[in-house]
């Protein structure tokens, strides 16, 4: 069976010949036949039965032509389903339809993230790469007993309908028989019931009896006469962009989606919140929407540019071969970013990919004037933590700049360095796009590609190049992972920074055991010796899910974070994870290693706790008034047996009174203790938490479920997936973005 990718980049086998398959295909070839080849039209006389609830109908209105809806199709796995174009998108489809612009003008649909060609009837993504899909100007619909919801008819056989009802309601003509060379037949009983009927040859194999063979599909006319929910469509203006990186694998989820339809649903989880919790702000136009693109670095590391699936296949093993294959294709991309060869392969694609996201968008949106946050999922989020450490701002962007034109001063003409590869053949060609040996090493294989070198010569060109601008002396990389995490970077002076260079090189020598002093020394911690591309942009805020940041710097040796450490371009962090997933870890530790703080607990979307949590809270006081009033009466009692003055009793000690939590007034009554604080108000001004979120909270805990407190081993794998769906996280990036655009939340949260 075969497979391709779906609309929003995951696969999709081809369904097997049904009747809905069978229809659409057979009215595809409609179109080179007349009207009047396809459609009888006969009146016949139908049974009593089947009209004898309609007999007392009222008098047919005059003929009003039908209002189309515009519908795209979704494809995934096995099902076709075809989602309604927002009310805004198909205003701009049909004023296009109407207005018969120029064949190749394109509409933009969907917040501008794909364009729809009229004369196609074709609907392309802008942002990434998936197939293009179907698109209908929609009138007619139908449903079958067992479908779910109305799915549209083809243009043509709907204006044979509309023809047909046309006819039918002027001339009060019903009970009219419309019979398609395809075997289908239509029946408009009257205006309230039209039913088709399927021809024998195009029912399903198990069906035996002759009431299930003539069972009819149910058709309407209209958009107005199905139950469909029609999007208003989403605001014009974008405050904010965001780029989604994702983690290991080239699924997101349990359901094995891709990251661009797990960046949907995070859109629309966003787009949902911001019409309940800033409704007042968009009515008053204050605020527009958050832009969500999401940025595949996958399927690069395994395409055919780096070959690395060939080579890994070879040496794999014949047995268990679907368990292979998925750590083959997810497992190995944690080893594959220890990598030197294929880590610079990963960063360079995060980066490129982004920088030309922003872009694009910029391209399509040039009034964005607001900025720019990144989310990371999983390894994705150390990716993008390994990049931002890495950046370079000011006096050293500058310093960079004059290095690269004193190298550029010494490299060799495109014509000598592609002869000395014995590739002289393509100078021409590389010629005519101004390219040049720098130029050549900042190209990716697919860049080449399109130019048409072959893999072979242009695998060379790009090694070979790299090779000369970008010299792999250890001495000489740019700039290893987290310099300085525990000395300031404000701080550093050039000349320290020489000095610390010169002695790092000799530590990274020594054991990964060896004890090293990372205050004194501007060097990597474990990290491959790699360069690390810059960023087009500042990010204002890095929010990781699940991420494994803080295991990665442990292993990699480093034990604490420098409290004044920030990166050097983004002066916001969140580390947002589930309590049950097996691969998120805790960042403030290392800074704050002397006082244990719990995390932050983020509140449900709604504004409360979970339910099963306010009972846990609730016993858990239950409890300690219990334990207070029961130590309470039994100290009374003592005093009372022991006839000694109060003033006299001993002091509490102070481990029993953090245990039993009351307090003894001069009376000798007893004081019930407060509640302990939940872990979102355990937040304590004294406690620095370092400038790694500008002195801000890090850490961040999702509620568990109800159903996940029952069996925290069972859901383990799906916490590690449940970013993408969840409302609670999704609040909490567009709280992050809009406090600092100072527009206030309207629901109260305890954040």
């Amino acid at each position: 069976m075969s497979q391709r990718p779906d609309e929003d980049g995951g696969l999709y086998q081809a369904a097997p010949p049904g009747p809905s398959n069978l229809l659409d295909n057979t009215l595809q070839s409609e179109t080179t036949d007349s009207s009047q080849e396809k459609v009888t039209s006969v009146v016949d006389e139908a049974s009593p039965s089947s009209t004898s609830s309609f007999e007392m109908l009222d008098a047919p209105a005059p003929y009003q032509e039908v209002q189309p809806h515009w519908f795209f199709c979704r494809r995934a796995d096995d099902s076709t389903t075809w989602e309604p174009f927002s009310i805004v998108d198909a205003v701009k489809l049909e004023s296009a339809h109407c207005t018969g612009n120029s064949p190749e003008e394109m509409v933009a649909v969907n917040g501008e993230r794909y364009d729809v060609k009229i004369s196609e009837r074709k609907r392309y993504a802008v942002y990434w790469e998936q197939a293009p899909t179907e698109v209908r100007r929609c009138t007619w619909f139908y449903k079958g007993d067992k479908d779910t919801k109305f799915m549209p008819y083809s243009e043509d056989f709907s204006h044979n309908l509309e023809d047909a009802y046309k006819e039918a309601i002027t001339e009060d003509k019903w009970k009219t028989k419309l019979e398609f060379p395809t075997g289908e037949t239509v029946i408009l009983h009257n205006p309230k019931l039209i039913m088709q009927y399927q021809p024998i040859f195009a029912q399903e194999e198990w069906v035996s009896s002759p009431s299930e063979q003539t069972r009819p599909r149910t058709v309407r006319r209209g958009v107005d006469s199905i139950s469909v929910e029609i999007p208003d469509g989403e605001p014009d203006y974008v405050d904010h962009l965001v780029f989604m990186v994702h983690g290991i694998g080239p699924a997101c989820d349990l359901r094995f989606r891709s990251i661009i339809q797990c960046v949907n649903d995070f859109r629309s989880a966003s787009l949902s919140l911001l019409a309940s919790h800033y409704k007042r702000a968009q009515q008053e136009d204050k605020i527009g929407r958050v832009e969500f693109l999401p940025v595949n670095w996958h399927s690069a590391l395994h395409g055919d540019a780096t070959g690395v699936d060939e080579d890994i296949q070879r040496i794999t093993l014949p047995s268990i071969s679907r368990l292979r294959h998925f750590t083959n294709d997810t497992l190995l991309d944690l080893f594959f970013y220890n990598s030197p060869t294929y880590c610079q392969t990963i960063v360079d694609t995060v980066a490129s990919e982004i920088n030309r996201l922003h872009a694009l968008f910029k391209q399509r949106h040039p009034e964005f004037k607001g900025t720019v946050s990144i989310v990371g999922h999983s390894l994705g989020s150390l990716i993008l933590f390994d990049m931002l450490t890495n950046q370079r701002i000011g006096s050293e962007m500058n310093k960079e700049k004059g290095e690269e034109c004193n190298l550029q001063a010494h490299h060799d003409s495109l014509e000598r360095f592609l002869t000395q590869l014995d590739l002289q053949q393509y100078f021409t060609l590389l010629q005519a796009q101004d390219l040049d040996v720098e130029s050549l090493a900042l190209c990716r294989d697919n860049d080449l590609k399109d130019l048409g070198i072959p893999l072979g010569p242009r695998k060379k060109i790009l090694n070979a190049a790299r090779r000369k601008v970008y010299p792999m002396d250890p001495r000489q990389s740019s700039v290893f992972l987290a310099p300085d995490l525990h000395t300031s970077c404000q701080d550093s002076s050039p000349s320290d920074h020489n000095d610390n260079q010169s002695s790092g090189s000799l530590h990274r020598a020594q054991s990964v055991t060896s004890a090293v002093d990372y205050e004194h020394f501007d060097v990597g911690i474990g990290q491959v010796s790699i360069d690390y591309p810059q960023l087009a942009f500042h990010p204002q805020t890095f929010f990781a899910f699940g991420s494994p940041i803080g295991m990665f710097l442990t292993v990699r040796g480093l034990k604490r974070i420098d409290p004044n450490y920030t990166f050097p371009t983004c002066k916001s962090f969140y580390n947002i994870y589930h309590p049950y997933d097996p691969v998120a870890y805790r960042i403030e530790p290392m800074i704050v290693s002397d006082v244990n703080v719990e995390p932050m607990l983020i509140p449900h979307h709604k504004g409360r706790k979970r339910m099963h949590l306010e009972l846990k809270d609730s016993l858990t006081r239950m409890g300690m008034d219990l334990k207070n009033n029961v130590l309470g009466s039994l100290r009374t009692a003592w005093q009372s047996f022991s006839r000694i003055p109060v003033a006299a009793l001993p002091p509490v000690e102070a481990g029993d009174a953090s245990i039993e939590g009351n307090i003894q007034d001069p009376q000798g009554e007893c004081v019930e203790a407060e509640f302990p604080v939940s872990p979102e108000q355990s937040e304590q001004p004294q406690i620095k938490m370092g400038m790694l979120n500008g002195g801000r909270r890090i850490d961040y805990v999702l509620q568990e479920k109800p159903i996940e407190s029952f069996n925290e081993y069972l859901f383990a794998i799906q916490s590690h997936l449940c970013y993408w769906e969840s409302e609670d996280t999704a609040l909490l990036v567009l709280k992050e973005i809009y406090d600092k655009l100072d527009v206030a939340i309207e629901q109260p949260q305890q954040y």
